[in-house]
C-alpha cells in the first residue's frame, strides 16, 4: 500500500495559492485540504476540501489550525502567509505532540529572516556580504543615511523593516522624471524623489526602516529547499518582469554565485523548509540580499516547468520520504511565463 500525506495548506486565498494547489496536486500519495480566513478565497473554487480559520495574527488563530489537523487527521500543515508564521512556530511542540509537523523554521530563525534590519545586522556581523544599510527611526537619521549612501548623486531604497510583499518600498531618486512617471507609468512605479518621501516621513510616525544602497543589476528570486539549516536545492530564476512585485515572467539560471551565496544564509539562519530568498546585483555584479521569505513563495510553480516541484519535495522530505534523484533535476535555461486566468462559481 502506498503511503499517504494529508496536507493541510493555509493562506488558500494569497496570491500564488493556485499554482501551489497545482504543485501539491501533482503528487498521487498527497491528500489536500485547503483553509483560509477569507470565504471568498480562491482556493475554495480550486479544491473540494476548504476549511475557514481565523486571520494568522488572531490570538486562537495556532489552536484552531491544531483543532482542525486533529478533527481531519491532517500529517503536516504548509503555511503559505507570512504573519501565520509567527503562531505556527511557537505552537510547533504542540503540534509534534499531537503528530503533526508544521513546515516552517524554529521561531527565532524566522525572526531574523522576516525582519530586514535584524537579518542584515546578523549576517554582516557572520561576514556574509549584505547591501550597506542604515536603521531608521526618525526624519533625521533618514537624512544623514541618506547622505552616507551618496545622496544626491547616487539613488538609495527604503522599506519597513518588517513588511510583506513590496509594501512600503521605494527607490529614492532626484533623476526621476515626475510627469513621465504620472501620465505615462502605471501608478505602482517604486520610485520617489527625495524631497517627496521626506515630506511623508515628516508628516507622521513611520515604522522603522532599512535604507540602503540601489543595487543596479538583475534581481533574482531564489526557491530554496533547506533541511534545518542544510541546503539542498537551490533555484535560482531571472526576473525578468514584474507587475505589484510578483514575477510574472523569468528564466533559471545556473549562477554557482548565487547558490552559493544562498546556501551561506540558509546554513547561517537555520532555515527550514521551502524558503524564498531575493537577490540583486550591485554595480560590480556581485549578488547581495534584498529580503527572505521564510516560507513557500507565490511563483514557485514555475519550477514545474524546470522538472522541480519544490513544495512537494519539501513534503516528502519532512515526512521522512525518499527524494528522488530525477526530482531534484533542474532543467536550467528553462523560461517561463504567467498570465490571469479565471475561477466561474
Amino acid at each position: 500500500m502506498k503511503p499517504s500525506i494529508h496536507v493541510l495548506m493555509t493562506g488558500a486565498g494569497a496570491p500564488g495559492a493556485a499554482g501551489i494547489i497545482q504543485c501539491l496536486l501533482q503528487d498521487p500519495v498527497i491528500q489536500l485540504s485547503v483553509a483560509d480566513a477569507d470565504e471568498g478565497a480562491v482556493g475554495r473554487h480550486l479544491h473540494d476540501r476548504f476549511y475557514l480559520l481565523p486571520k494568522g495574527d488572531a490570538e486562537n488563530f495556532a489552536a484552531e489550525v491544531l483543532a482542525l489537523c486533529k478533527r481531519e487527521n491532517i500529517d503536516i500543515v504548509l503555511p503559505l502567509v507570512t504573519k501565520e508564521l509567527f503562531p505556527l512556530s511557537r505552537y510547533k511542540e504542540e503540534f509534534n505532540k499531537a503528530g503533526v509537523q508544521v513546515l516552517v523554521s524554529s521561531h527565532s530563525a524566522i525572526q531574523t529572516a522576516n525582519d530586514k534590519g535584524a537579518c542584515y545586522r546578523f549576517l554582516s556581523e557572520k561576514g556574509i556580504p549584505v547591501p550597506q544599510f542604515h536603521l531608521v527611526h526618525t526624519t533625521e537619521e533618514f537624512i544623514h543615511a541618506a547622505f552616507e549612501l551618496g545622496h544626491p548623486q547616487q539613488s538609495f531604497c527604503f522599506k519597513p523593516t518588517v513588511a510583506n510583499g513590496s509594501r512600503g518600498f521605494r527607490i529614492v531618486s532626484d533623476s526621476i522624471n515626475e510627469a513621465e512617471h504620472l501620465f505615462h507609468q502605471k501608478p505602482y512605479n517604486t520610485f520617489i524623489t527625495y524631497t517627496h518621501a521626506l515630506k511623508i516621513l515628516s508628516s507622521q510616525p513611520f515604522p522603522p526602516l532599512v535604507v540602503t544602497e540601489y543595487l543596479p543589476g538583475d534581481e533574482y528570486s531564489v526557491d530554496c529547499l533547506a533541511d534545518k539549516g542544510k541546503a539542498l536545492l537551490v533555484v535560482p530564476r531571472l526576473r525578468q518582469k514584474m507587475i505589484n512585485g510578483i514575477s510574472v515572467q523569468g528564466r533559471f539560471e545556473k549562477d554557482e554565485a548565487i547558490i552559493a551565496y544562498c546556501t551561506q544564509i540558509i546554513e547561517a539562519i537555520g532555515l527550514h523548509g521551502n524558503i524564498g530568498i531575493q537577490v540583486k546585483r550591485n554595480a560590480y555584479g556581485q549578488p547581495l540580499l534584498l529580503e527572505i521569505n521564510p516560507r513557500v513563495q507565490g511563483t514557485i510553480v514555475a519550477g514545474l516547468g524546470a522538472g522541480v516541484n519544490l513544495p512537494v519535495l519539501a513534503l516528502r522530505n519532512a515526512m521522512g520520504l525518499p527524494l528522488a534523484e530525477e526530482a531534484m533535476q533542474v532543467r536550467w535555461g528553462t523560461s517561463f511565463m504567467r498570465y490571469w486566468t479565471e475561477v466561474f462559481y
